[in-house]
């Protein structure tokens, strides 16, 4: 003869509540808990079934062009934000990206400068920094010196982060053959955009 068991809630001997259906919700596990599942079992999640998994994550772009002086790499100033899960993303102050959940991000950038005149960009640098500090370099050269009026880069990148002062920004050198500054061009994500999520711990 089958047993049912009903019960809303099991708790664990601290009195912690371990199994809990409320409102058609049900929470498995108390805070601090790890959930195992043991070698040789399998767990299987429909598609779409798991959310939360890749989070925090955020999208930004420039809502308008940001002058960037020749030669220099400068921060740029990724103002509009598409998405921001866990608001961990500034987009008014220092535009940086600081998660609130330590783990492993892959870091997303694209750039485009352009002097606007009919002078070339010679060398275009695009830049992810960490807590202040240069940790992947992606460049374009024109090895002619002919050069071109816009270099576009997008880079990726995998940045650990310790989930609570880690910050990342992106910068961007662009170096004309006139000495005239340039912008990177903004007003949506097919002109610059930067992002990030989290993959795993």
């Amino acid at each position: 003869m089958a047993s049912i068991l009903k019960v809303d809630t099991i708790q664990d001997q601290s009195g912690n509540n371990i199994i809990n259906e409320s409102a058609d919700t049900i929470t498995i596990g108390a805070s601090g808990d790890t959930i195992t599942v043991p070698t040789g079992a399998s767990l299987t999640v429909p598609n779409g079934g798991l959310t939360g998994q890749n989070y925090p994550a955020f999208m930004a772009y420039l809502s308008s062009a940001q002058s960037i002086s020749d030669a220099t790499f400068t921060k740029i100033q990724f103002d509009t934000e598409v998405f921001d899960t866990d608001s961990c993303y500034d987009n008014t102050t220092n535009y940086r990206f600081t998660p609130n959940v330590a783990g492993k991000y892959l870091v997303n950038c694209y750039t485009a400068p352009n002097t606007g005149t009919n002078t070339d960009i010679l060398r275009h640098y695009q830049a992810i920094y960490k807590n202040g500090s240069q940790v992947q370099l992606q460049n374009l050269d024109t090895r002619d010196g002919g050069g071109f009026r816009v270099l576009s880069i997008s880079s990726s990148y995998i940045i650990s982060m310790n989930g609570s002062s880690d910050y990342i920004e992106i910068f961007a050198f662009a170096d004309s053959n006139s000495g005239n500054n340039a912008s990177i061009a903004g007003g949506s994500t097919e002109h610059s955009f930067f992002s990030a999520y989290r993959i795993g711990a």
